[in-house]
């Protein structure tokens, strides 16, 4: 049994641009037209923006300046058209009850505890247990305690459904109904695809110091990335360090 203290973030998938087809719309409607950024989900939301009044070459000439106006007047609409694919793994079930609530604008993949073997499962600790030695032994009783009932209920349920003929239905009968008694604590993977107004809107409710402390920890690590690949779209959040020396972000362009 491994403890895990910090979940790790991997961006598995980002938007690339047709160039061709580009030209091709452009030349069709007979306009002007070249962007200064090379980033996928940057280029395609000033696109988006520019259908709205069809000002392909006028006004604004920088995608930052373009999009930091689309921002600062609130026309998030025109970010939902950028998306990033996440895996979020060394979290919670805690900390998934609490991201799934996020509906608009994002799809789920989390691993199935009726399909997957939690006999050799991690556990996530808190850090506010974690740091005094006899809460973390209350803790590390507790789940070890949870743990061998599982491994346990997992054998008996195997020898109840071993009349049944499918040995992939007999593990996922056990399995399933031995999970009951797996802790919220027990470490969970997760695919995570969201829009840009999306991933906004989860950092600028889960980055703040009221979120909780493990979600604020993803949101902080998810922003970071997405600030290094699309910065005219997640620039304009500020990380600042707590007294309790975890971190929250900020932003002055709200509810995008």
């Amino acid at each position: 049994m491994k403890i895990v203290r910090s979940p790790r973030v991997y961006l598995v998938g980002r938007q690339t641009v047709d160039d061709r087809a580009v030209r091709q719309f452009l030349t069709d409607n007979e306009l002007s037209w070249q962007t200064d950024t090379e980033v996928g989900a940057e280029n395609l939301c000033e696109m988006a923006g520019r259908v709205c009044y069809m000002s392909f070459g006028q006004g604004r000439k920088t995608n930052e300046e373009y999009l930091g106006n689309i921002i600062g007047v609130h026309h998030g609409s025109v970010l939902e058209h950028a998306a990033w694919n996440f895996l979020i793994t060394g979290v919670s079930r805690s900390f998934t009850h609490e991201l799934v609530r996020h509906r608009a604008g994002f799809g789920y993949s989390q691993l199935s505890q009726r399909y997957v073997d939690e006999s050799t499962c991690d556990f996530v600790e808190p850090a506010c247990i974690a740091d005094d030695p006899e809460l973390h032994t209350i803790w590390e009783e507790s789940i070890r305690q949870s743990h061998q009932a599982y491994c346990r209920l997992v054998e008996g349920l195997a020898l109840k459904y071993q009349d049944e003929p499918s040995a992939t239905l007999r593990r996922k009968l056990a399995r399933q109904a031995a999970r009951s008694v797996l802790p919220n604590a027990t470490e969970t993977k997760i695919f995570v695809t969201g829009n840009g107004r999306a991933w906004r809107h989860f950092i600028e409710m889960r980055a703040t110091e009221h979120a909780e402390i493990e979600i604020r920890a993803a949101a902080i690590l998810i922003l970071r990335v997405l600030q290094k690949e699309a910065p005219n779209i997640f620039g304009d959040y500020q990380i600042e360090e707590l007294p309790d020396g975890t971190e929250a972000a900020r932003t002055p362009n709200i509810k995008v």
